[in-house]
């Protein structure tokens, strides 16, 4: 199953869990919602409602700011 991290360019807390999950290997795609304002709607349905990034989504595992986050 694909990976994907929904970020935000300017959230340091999107920033740490891209580094940490690269220092780990893992791969995954990254989605600035940012600069792709069209997947906005599929981040909030992921979150169930709550405007906050980064959001991990691994296959059903979905994790909301695991270390803290930014509201956009």
């Amino acid at each position: 199953m694909a990976t994907t991290l929904y970020v935000l360019s300017h959230c340091p807390f999107s920033r740490a869990l891209a580094e940490k999950l690269t220092a780990r290997g893992g791969s995954f795609t990254t989605v600035d919602v940012g600069e792709h304002p069209e997947r906005v709607p599929e981040l909030v349905k992921l979150t169930k409602k709550r405007r906050i990034v980064p959001v991990l989504v691994d296959g059903a595992r979905i994790e909301v700011a695991p270390d803290g986050g930014t509201v956009f």
